[in-house]
């Protein structure tokens, strides 16, 4: 017997939260708090919808319930962005509902934040870095002001060894958060505990960031037509020859 629905203000819309950017599928709800975390990657076109229903039934809630939709657009795996964005479209269209895009890194930072031991400060930059295998990273910035994040540094494709050239023996004191911090080893060689400091090092768009990023881009109307949403992609090539993946492991 599914759970008596969680009380919400009358006027919270009810919205739905998706990324399959990574290697774990989240999926959450706006109100009562509900998230969801399960094996990504090949998994995720199979297990996406069911997650999703799930989310609503155990909510006491049906489709013709949800207002929007959001998704993470990246950056992200290849296939994990395509997979996201077409079952939004999909099911955007069909209920006659608008789209949320969200920027996947900035998930990744709220979910740091709310993990953190203590408040952010006003004007706090912190950096992501992802793992974007191929001996690359996802890398972004966001500056915490007045209870939201905005973008100071796009998402952009970096090389292992960039981080060190920026900021390794500077004494800059950058905040750092992201997988790749404990997924590449390589480009944290030569650091301090001075150069970066690390917010959450296991930070992932988890469900409760997507849902928070997802209210607060209602509330400011950054609703988009289903046709107009497009998964974000910062890489080009999306895979290494033969040759390319041996010279990576030597």
């Amino acid at each position: 017997m599914p759970a008596a629905p969680l009380p919400r203000p009358a006027s919270a819309p009810v919205l739905l939260a998706l990324d399959t950017a990574t290697e774990s599928l989240h999926v959450a709800l706006s109100t009562g708090g509900a998230a969801r975390e399960l094996p990504g990657g090949a998994q995720a076109s199979a297990s996406l919808l069911p997650a999703l229903q799930g989310l609503l039934r155990d909510a006491g809630l049906a489709w013709p319930d949800v207002r929007a939709i959001a998704f993470g657009a990246g950056p992200g795996a290849f296939t994990g962005l395509r997979t996201a964005c077409s079952v939004t479209q999909g099911l955007a269209l069909g209920l006659g509902v608008p789209v949320i895009v969200l920027d996947t890194l900035m998930a990744v930072a709220e979910d740091a934040r709310q993990r953190a031991a203590a408040p952010l400060a006003a004007g706090e930059l912190v950096w992501v870095l992802q793992d974007a295998r191929m001996g690359e990273l996802y890398v972004g910035a966001f500056t915490w002001a007045d209870g939201r994040w905005t973008v100071h540094t796009p998402p952009a494709l970096w090389p292992l060894a960039e981080p060190r050239a920026r900021w390794a023996s500077r004494g800059e004191g950058v905040r750092v958060c992201g997988n790749a911090l404990t997924a590449c080893p390589a480009a944290w060689e030569g650091f301090s505990p001075d150069d970066a400091h690390v917010l959450a090092a296991d930070a992932m768009p988890r469900g409760a960031a997507l849902a928070e990023l997802a209210r607060q881009a209602w509330a400011r109307g950054e609703q988009v037509d289903p046709a107009l949403a497009l998964p974000r992609y910062v890489r080009d090539k999306v895979a290494q020859t033969t040759a390319e993946r041996a010279a990576a492991q030597a």
